[in-house]
């Protein structure tokens, strides 16, 4: 009586085991700014909202922009050390004061191209990552790039000589500190601030790729793009690490496989979006992808391209890195030791 017993509540146990095993997720994602552009927009809304079918997981989302959920953007990393959202859609730059370590991505004159970007983020990926892990509980998941970042400006500029006294909005503290070399005042600012502060004189001139700045209308305060790129405005997913380690490591591969295809996917998107709002802002066709406007397009001289490419060794490296030292010892070291050894460093 007791062994058909046993062997009843094994096969009892045998034929739940499937449903037992099978894991019913969900997740509150904290999105980019509903006004930051086509990225958010097209790809980043779209692919969460459906991740049930991107992913194969039995699994619901709430999906909310940060500015719609009513957190700064420097609060990402906070967000997920606390749990208020499993997934992140983290603004590198301006979550940068949190773990600097992440600036390591993108320093003024590091990514002057998306193939440069691509090389110098795999390389120092693992660090951020693990950084991510013991400083805030999270897990990174895939890096992307807004795009090259440019300049838009209210007076007409042919140089960046022409910066010098002019307040400029930035993203980050790196580019804060190369707008000093030149003279000019660094205003950190969020995004959807900048095209009033253009209109009213808050600010002079702009720091963003040029598919933002066409979303978020600063044609209509601008005179004059310079088209030089400063950096790639990296971007990236994570998750908080208790909800990570809550699931099966079939469904973390799925999830890992689906943002991988994700941030691939943006990283052509974002290439695309560039050379389209380039035109589109200047008046140009084929304007496809954005509002056409008449901006002026300033051209990029060699000495202010080598201004650029010279801030890594002389600006934007060793202000990082005595930040990011101050609270990781090896921070510098890692980076030398991947990013570094590529450039030759």
């Amino acid at each position: 009586m007791i062994n058909r017993s046993i062997l009843t509540a094994l096969a009892v146990a045998a034929l739940f085991a499937p449903a037992a095993y099978a894991q019913s997720l969900s997740f509150k994602v904290l999105g980019q700014p509903a006004g930051s552009g086509l990225i958010a927009q097209n790809k980043e809304q779209p692919f969460f909202e459906a991740l049930a079918a991107n992913t194969g997981l039995d699994v619901s989302v709430q999906y909310l922009p940060v500015d719609v959920a009513g957190i700064p953007d420097s609060d990402g990393l906070r967000v997920l050390k606390s749990g208020l959202f499993d997934i992140v859609s983290i603004r590198g730059p301006q979550v940068s004061r949190d773990e600097p370590s992440i600036l390591g991505f993108d320093l003024i004159g590091l990514n002057t191209s998306y193939e440069s970007g691509r090389a110098h983020i795999d390389a120092f990926y693992d660090t951020v990552d693990q950084r991510l892990q013991t400083q805030f509980n999270a897990k990174l998941l895939g890096v992307w790039p807004a795009g090259p970042q440019i300049i838009f400006c209210k007076p007409e500029i042919s140089g960046l000589a022409d910066l010098h006294g002019l307040k400029v909005r930035v993203g980050d503290q790196s580019a804060a500190n190369f707008m000093a070399g030149l003279g000019a005042t660094g205003v950190p600012m969020p995004f959807g601030e900048v095209q009033q502060s253009l209109a009213r004189g808050v600010v002079d001139c702009a720091v963003t790729g040029p598919a933002s700045a066409n979303s978020g209308g600063w044609p209509e305060s601008t005179t004059t793009v310079l088209p030089l790129a400063l950096q790639m405005a990296v971007n990236g997913y994570a998750i908080n690490l208790n909800k990570w380690n809550a699931m099966s490591a079939e469904d973390q591969g799925k999830l890992q496989t689906a943002i991988t295809t994700l941030t691939d996917d943006i990283w052509t998107y974002s290439e695309e979006l560039y050379a389209d709002a380039m035109r589109c802002n200047s008046g140009e066709t084929p304007c496809s992808l954005a509002t056409s406007y008449a901006l002026k397009r300033a051209t990029v001289s060699e000495a202010d391209a080598a201004t650029v490419a010279a801030a890594v060794s002389e600006v934007s490296l060793p202000v990082w890195a005595e930040q990011c030292n101050a609270v990781f010892a090896e921070c510098e070291a890692r980076w030398r030791e991947t990013v570094g050894v590529q450039l030759g460093l």
